[in-house]
């Protein structure tokens, strides 16, 4: 069974779009990229077609685990979830205890995920470490070089 993960709708209609393209323009380009080589002669000695071979694989497999991602895809509700505690889609603003920098993060699932555009995944150590929690609390997330420490500030949508 596949593993069920939330999305805004847009994240969702973005996972779609690119389940489409792959499957519509890519996977033309790849067969017709293979038919080439294979016209150059012959096959046992061709790194061309064994190239395009590996790319066809590669693109078949990216192709299967975005069907399987959507498979298990759920939109969510934003209006049903509760203020009072870091969930899924929450925007959290955090305090960094050690450097006092401060942050804001809006926790995605993971296809979502995109540090440079605050969204951080609910899997990531500090995604972990804020689920869960309310105004006032102290996130202890486990780093490689220790326990970071975090106070949340602010939960909004």
């Amino acid at each position: 069974m596949s593993k069920v993960s939330y999305y805004t709708p847009e994240g969702l209609k973005r996972l779609r779009e690119e389940l489409r393209q792959l499957k519509d323009v890519e996977r033309s380009k790849a067969s017709q990229a293979i038919a080439e080589a294979r016209d150059k002669g012959d096959l046992s000695e061709n790194a061309e077609y064994d190239a395009a071979k590996e790319a066809q694989g590669m693109l078949e497999m990216k192709i299967s685990k975005l069907e399987s991602a959507l498979a298990g895809a759920r939109v969510i509700d934003e209006s049903q979830l509760d203020n009072t505690k870091v969930l899924v889609l929450s925007k959290v603003k955090i305090k960094n205890q050690t450097n006092g920098m401060e942050m804001t993060y809006t926790l995605v699932a993971d296809g979502e995920a995109d540090l440079a555009s605050g969204k951080l995944s609910v899997n990531s150590p500090i995604g972990k470490g804020l689920l869960g929690k309310s105004v006032g609390e102290v996130a202890e997330v486990q780093v490689p070089n220790g326990v970071m420490k975090f106070d949340i500030l602010e939960i909004s949508r």
